[in-house]
């Protein structure tokens, strides 16, 4: 990623048409939507989905398990994250929302998931520890590690595409991937594992006030702080406030708005490019979609 961004690759993005971006984010929008309609309701999955499709034909098949407590707590956050800002605008209703849907699992005792009864929470900061580099593992990763380099390069650069558009803003393609290429490498000395700029994460912290790469270091900042501090309390927060606060995300990033300006100004091979960005995005994944879109909008180029 390093190297990618000081030979200048980044500039490529560029050459992404507006109705893949356009496709793509609305598909990855649909995505998270569907991937937390689980925690909303409360339901009882009998297999563990990976894929998107896969999740939304569990909860089909599973829907009868139906939890009305989850559903009332997520219906609570929904109603406060949209509500509040009408009322009170510096104060973030995503964390309003945590806040008041936690504390009435709490003092209900609703039967309700919360972070702390899915995942073991410890405030335990990661140890520094040197990887044993051999000639012989370096090899056997390389294409692999290629692979996820220009993934993670895609994903970044398509998600800076996406802030710029929601912000009004223009990002420095090669400084965000030699960025990401500095974070991923220094991760790994603590057990970290590769990530890359989210949509997802982005437009929520775009939507609660961030317009500057601050905004990164405020939220690293802030999860540091409850991760040291906060951590008990983390572990109340219920699972279907999580799910209602991505909603959220997922409706203000999905750009419907744009979607249907798209489909109404466009020619024909504009529109067929994005439907199939889109629906190729929630069908099957993301390096589908991007590469299906990229040599559609070439042959009709």
């Amino acid at each position: 990623l390093i190297l990618m961004g000081l030979l200048r690759m980044g500039s490529m993005i560029k050459f992404i048409p507006y109705t893949i971006t356009t496709g793509f984010t609305a598909g990855i929008a649909v995505t998270i939507l569907i991937g937390q309609l689980k925690d909303f309701f409360g339901l009882t999955f009998v297999n563990a989905p990976v894929e998107t499709m896969e999740k939304l034909e569990e909860v089909v098949r599973t829907f009868s398990t139906v939890n009305p407590a989850a559903v009332g707590v997520g219906g609570l956050a929904l109603a406060v994250l949209i509500f509040w800002p009408k009322l009170f605008q510096k104060v973030p209703a995503s964390l309003i929302a945590v806040v008041v849907t936690a504390a009435a699992v709490k003092l209900l005792r609703l039967p309700v998931n919360t972070i702390g009864d899915l995942y073991t929470i410890s405030s335990a900061l990661p140890r520094f520890a040197m990887p044993a580099l051999t000639y012989d593992t370096v090899a056997a990763v390389l294409p692999d590690a290629f692979t996820i380099a220009v993934l993670a390069a895609i994903e970044s650069l398509l998600s800076a595409v996406v802030a710029d558009e929601m912000i009004g803003t223009r990002h420095n393609s090669n400084m965000e991937l030699v960025a990401q290429g500095v974070g991923n490498s220094a991760s790994a000395f603590f057990g970290g594992i590769p990530a890359t700029g989210a949509i997802a994460r982005t437009a929520a912290n775009i939507k609660n006030g961030g317009s500057s790469p601050v905004a990164g270091m405020v939220n690293v900042s802030g999860l540091l702080l409850v991760l040291v501090l906060l951590m008990p309390y983390a572990a109340l927060i219920p699972m279907p406030c999580i799910a209602a606060i991505l909603f959220q995300v997922a409706y203000n990033m999905s750009g419907w708005r744009t979607v249907v300006k798209v489909v109404k100004r466009s020619p024909k091979s504009d529109i067929a490019v994005l439907a199939a960005t889109f629906v190729l995005t929630v069908v099957f994944d993301l390096v589908v979609a991007i590469v299906v879109g990229l040599t559609l909008a070439c042959l009709l180029f």
